[in-house]
């Protein structure tokens, strides 16, 4: 950050940039991560994160931290990237601008990263279009991600509606959908999308998802049903989209 002096009362230096308060859930992202690389990883990890805080936002065509993100499978690994990712543009306090353009030219997983940041970078809706997108995918870690926080407190009905369907056809669990009690409680639209979903799938020979039951339960008007997996007579859950 940018401070004005006086020139007639110097004042002390203004100290180096450095990352936004973390909220907890970022702080226990970083301790998480932290615990699980090894000291070649997380040196480099710490590294990026002060070069992020150090040179902020966007710069030029591509920011140093940017290249970072592409980074950080090799660095860290693919079962960690994730969190180093959501951690660098944290760190980088990037905002909705700056969050749609590494989205759109990141891969897959980077494009994850950047849903999985959403909640603590961009207050408001001005991220839609980026979640809009991935719901548009038939990529179901790209829609897990798509359907978290930020799209429980931003996405209209109509559209959150079409989501919940999403994961219902494309086999991602409902565990994944955030708030979905309180959404879709007394939502008798919902209720009967899923009715007339169930409808086409019966008369097609084909089952019925036990997730869309689940559902329909919480559409109750004063339902609290928890979103915990029921029991199941198939187990394993589909990865893709059913054809």
């Amino acid at each position: 950050m940018n401070h004005l002096h006086n020139a007639a009362a110097p004042s002390p230096p203004a100290p180096s940039p450095a990352t936004p308060e973390p909220t907890e859930a970022v702080a226990a992202l970083r301790a998480r991560l932290n615990s699980q690389l090894d000291a070649t990883a997380r040196a480099w990890l710490d590294r990026a994160l002060d070069e992020a805080a150090a040179h902020p936002g966007s710069h030029g065509p591509i920011s140093a931290w940017e290249l970072r993100i592409a980074e950080a499978g090799r660095r860290c690994g693919p079962e960690h990237a994730d969190a180093a990712r959501v951690l660098l543009l944290h760190a980088a306090q990037a905002d909705a601008d700056t969050l749609a353009r590494v989205y759109r030219q990141g891969t897959a997983a980077e494009r994850r990263a950047v849903l999985q940041a959403l909640p603590d970078l961009v207050p408001g809706p001005d991220a839609l279009p980026i979640v809009e997108d991935a719901l548009r995918t038939n990529d179901t870690r790209l829609l897990a991600a798509a359907v978290g926080p930020y799209a429980a407190r931003h996405l209209d009905a109509h559209n959150w509606r079409h989501a919940v369907l999403k994961c219902l056809f494309t086999g991602v669990p409902i565990d994944a959908v955030a708030d979905l009690p309180h959404r879709a409680r007394a939502d008798f639209e919902l209720a009967r999308m899923l009715g007339d979903y169930a409808d086409e799938r019966s008369a097609a020979g084909r089952p019925v998802p036990e997730d869309l039951y689940r559902v329909l339960a919480l559409t109750e008007p004063g339902s609290d049903v928890p979103t915990v997996s029921a029991t199941s007579d198939h187990p394993g859950t589909p990865s893709g989209k059913e054809s």
